[in-house]
């Protein structure tokens, strides 16, 4: 469905307002002119009739001077006449004659004023009649022309609103254009984006609103220089490590298969393949627990678990494993139970990948240490060692996916890259947080902080 334009619907309100104020404004002045104008019109037509009178009373020729005033008042489209005392009105206008009545006659001769609004074919007449000397006079004057003026007025106004509609569409038009033009283009730097171009920058015009949008769709397109700038990185450090083992094992087939290589080297040839699909195996066992991290059906059974219980169950195998590779492992637990609202399965893997890591830096001699207590809210688990550590700087990408790995290759013992992220990830899954620091053994500190369950009696360690 094709929508409206911004453009197109701001100058539509724009002259939807307009119009609508024009038409309220034209009618209430409209009538509000018209009343007052009637209402002028017949004080006007009062006073004429009252200077009329006031001619015919005071002039010894008034006769002459009634005759003179008609003449005078035709001038100002108000007809007149007089009424003789015998009760006769003499007057040249038809429409004083289809006006006045002899009712009005009568009154007028017994020194009553007249004041009536009367319909002559269809037309609205204001009549005022006054007494005088020698009989009385008579005026009137159609609705249409006591108010000509205003009409016009009404008119001018009318012609007025209609140039303020037109002033205020083109303004509207011109407001929405400004408006829409900025938009239009981070419309159009969106689809760059979306279509794969990355090299978009906006620049920040327009109201505040739209300068917001160019700064977020700019602030989106660095975001995926470095992301996708990261991912090209990753991808190239993972297939060097899926090529290397490849190779070897490519290698030592290519020897079986060709028959080179002598049967008491059978065993050390299956050893070396051995060991290069394993850790292949780990590679990918690695990429495929990262790329289920991310998805939305990731597993996660959450119940009440004794932190202390997940724990001891790690150090039981851990202490096995690094009093194998000669190093000192201690185990630093307050009295439990410590309940923590998670996955067992979950969190046992996330402190495995945290062994992993520290078991593979760590010399010989050294210790790690695993740690549980309890703190404001939350339960805490530590792995901590006495390996190399980490710079600040370090401390800063720990999670990134591959970031020491491309730090530390050669000069240390690395391993895929992926462990840390793979833990930060799990954790996060968890409802709880990860954090690397610097430990008193010398080496790296990792602390992961899960919610407490509720209810539980789980205290801060003193």
């Amino acid at each position: 469905m094709r929508r409206g334009t911004l453009a197109t619907r701001i100058s539509l309100l724009s002259v939807g307002i307009v119009v609508i104020t024009a038409l309220i404004a034209g009618a209430l002045a409209t009538g509000l002119i018209r009343n007052s104008g009637a209402a002028a019109a017949r004080k006007t037509l009062a006073n004429l009739a009252n200077v009329a009178q006031s001619v015919a009373d005071n002039t010894q020729t008034g006769r002459v001077a009634q005759r003179r005033l008609v003449l005078a008042l035709q001038g100002l489209n108000v007809r007149a006449g007089i009424i003789e005392p015998g009760g006769t009105l003499v007057t040249k206008a038809a429409l004083v004659r289809k006006t006045v009545t002899d009712a009005d006659i009568k009154a007028v001769l017994a020194g009553q004023d007249v004041h009536a609004t009367r319909t002559v074919a269809g037309n609205t007449v204001f009549v005022e009649a006054r007494p005088a000397a020698n009989g009385g006079i008579v005026v009137v004057q159609r609705r249409t022309d006591a108010v000509a003026q205003d009409e016009l007025a009404i008119r001018r106004l009318i012609v007025a609103l209609l140039i303020a509609g037109a002033v205020a569409a083109i303004i509207g038009l011109l407001v929405a254009w400004r408006l829409a033009r900025p938009l239009r283009r981070t419309a159009a730097a969106a689809h760059s984006l979306a279509a794969g171009n990355r090299d978009v920058t906006l620049t920040a015009t327009g109201p505040a609103e739209v300068v917001e949008v160019s700064d977020a769709v700019n602030s989106i397109a660095g975001a995926l220089r470095n992301s996708e700038a990261r991912q090209r990185e990753f991808l190239l450090s993972v297939s060097h490590d899926l090529r290397t083992p490849l190779t070897a094992i490519s290698g030592y087939a290519e020897s079986l298969a060709d028959g080179v290589v002598p049967p008491e080297a059978t065993a050390q040839v299956g050893s070396v393949l051995l060991g290069e699909a394993k850790r292949l195996e780990r590679l990918v066992g690695d990429l495929l627990d990262l790329a289920r991290l991310g998805a939305q059906d990731f597993r996660l059974d959450f119940a009440p678990v004794d932190l202390i219980g997940v724990v001891d169950a790690a150090a039981s195998v851990w202490s096995t494993r690094c009093a194998a590779a000669g190093l000192e492992f201690r185990l630093e637990a307050v009295p439990g139970p410590l309940w923590a609202h998670s996955d067992a399965a979950r969190l046992r893997q996330a402190l495995d990948g945290l062994f992993e890591n520290a078991l593979r830096v760590t010399p010989a001699g050294r210790p790690i240490v695993l740690a549980a207590r309890a703190e404001a809210g939350s339960v805490v688990a530590e792995v901590r060692d006495g390996g190399p550590g980490l710079s600040d700087a370090d401390l800063a990408v720990a999670f990134e996916q591959g970031a020491l790995y491309e730090r530390y290759r050669g000069i240390r013992q690395v391993g895929t890259g992926l462990g840390l992220a793979i833990v930060s990830g799990l954790v996060t899954r968890l409802g709880g947080r990860v954090e690397a620091g610097h430990a008193a053994e010398g080496g790296a500190r990792f602390t992961v902080r899960l919610p407490s369950a509720p209810g539980s009696a789980a205290q801060p360690e003193v």
